[in-house]
């Protein structure tokens, strides 16, 4: 059972990953010295990425926390 909550968080994890990476934007040292805080609206896909990302990091979470109580 602990081997199965393992494999399945490696693979939550390279999708937290993936998904993270392609939401980075605008957010380089660029931003930082412009002083540029820009607000927008998320739409389409970029929209279906941060809640597929929100999801993953929940799962991610309940993932970790089954592996404590198996593991005790």
């Amino acid at each position: 059972m602990n081997n199965v909550i393992l494999i399945l968080q490696i693979i939550v994890s390279l999708f937290l990953t993936g998904a993270i990476l392609l939401q980075a934007q605008g957010g380089g040292l660029g931003a930082g010295f412009a002083g540029g805080e820009q607000y927008h609206t998320r739409r389409g896909v970029e929209k279906v990425l941060f809640t597929a990302t929100i999801v993953g990091l929940v799962l991610f979470m309940f993932l970790t926390i089954a592996t404590i109580l198996v593991s005790a």
